[in-house]
């Protein structure tokens, strides 16, 4: 197949590249980045299309000829908290996507979501479920990817956490109790690699999400144990956590933003299991941890441990 793809240099890009490049795939990363060396992360034989991606004719020429897009676009944080970053990201560049593949005439669309998506406060949340009523819209043979959060070697979520328990022996954390499901980065891959093979999933939004709940408190400290250092993880209240949301706001790169904080007072954990629909056995987290984090000096993991006393 000829599989155009936008995002593709990013966490789940990368993963889902490797495995269609495995397969004899013709793969083209749409970038906005020409500096970025993206032959280094990119499989042997992948092309890169450098241009704008929010310009209609870009987007048109590089998605003809081609049997299926794949949209991995999204981000988790904008340039201040009003929502219009979110909506350029998710649901304008969305609809950008969807008119190039009517007028370029490929039919097979995979649209990255989230779970919860169009639910709660959240702008990430709500820009989600407008981006997925497009798709549904669209006349096209869509799929939907609702994942929770995303794990694996190189990750946003366990490796942002790892470097800030490096930097204190104290980490307030807001929304402690809020509930995640986490879901392998393969998986997630293997999933939609498996889409672009079924007709049966045209049509089909799949919830991916682990085999494992955590409160995001346990998953840190989880993280820290793995790690092998001894930190005091302190859930605040949330008039503390929506304060700590709104100074980060103003924190070059953001580790943490005032919609992080309204996406958190939703569990991340989903009711219909995506991967068993597709035949994927789902990836716990011990199995990846080690390489993810690393082990810790002269000791094992104890991930078995710590699960049995929960």
């Amino acid at each position: 197949m000829k599989i155009a793809v936008l995002g593709g240099t990013g966490f789940v890009g990368r993963a889902l590249l490797a495995r269609l490049a495995a397969e004899g795939h013709a793969l083209t990363v749409l970038s906005r980045n020409p500096h970025a060396h993206l032959d280094r992360l990119l499989p042997p034989g992948t092309q890169v299309a450098c241009g704008d991606v929010y310009d209609p004719e870009f987007l048109k020429a590089r998605f003809q000829g081609q049997d299926a897009v794949v949209n991995l676009v999204g981000i988790l944080n904008e340039r201040g908290d009003n929502g219009r970053g979110f909506q350029r990201a998710h649901v304008g560049l969305t609809k950008l996507v969807v008119a190039a593949c009517q007028l370029a005439g490929v039919c097979r669309l995979l649209q990255m979501s989230s779970l919860n998506a169009g639910r709660g406060e959240s702008f990430y949340l709500k820009s989600r479920g407008e981006a997925e009523a497009v798709v549904k819209a669209s006349g096209l043979d869509w799929t939907i990817f609702q994942p929770s959060v995303i794990f694996g070697p190189g990750d946003g979520f366990f490796c942002r956490f790892a470097a800030l328990l490096k930097l204190s022996p104290v980490l307030p954390l807001a929304r402690a109790g809020t509930r995640f499901a986490p879901v392998f980065v393969g998986d997630v891959a293997e999933a939609m690699r498996r889409s672009l093979h079924d007709r049966r999933t045209v049509g089909q939004v799949y919830e991916l999400y682990g085999p494992e709940v955590f409160t995001l408190g346990e998953l840190v400290r989880l993280t820290a144990r793995q790690l092998g250092l001894t930190r005091l993880v302190l859930p605040l209240p949330d008039a503390l956590g929506r304060l700590q949301g709104l100074l980060f706001d103003f924190v070059p790169g953001k580790p943490f933003s005032s919609d992080n904080y309204r996406s958190l007072k939703l569990d991340s954990v989903g009711a219909i299991d995506g991967l068993h629909q597709l035949g994927i056995p789902p990836t716990r987290i011990g199995q990846q941890l080690p390489a993810i984090l690393g082990s810790p000096a002269g000791k094992q993991p104890r991930y078995d441990r710590y699960r049995a006393a929960r």
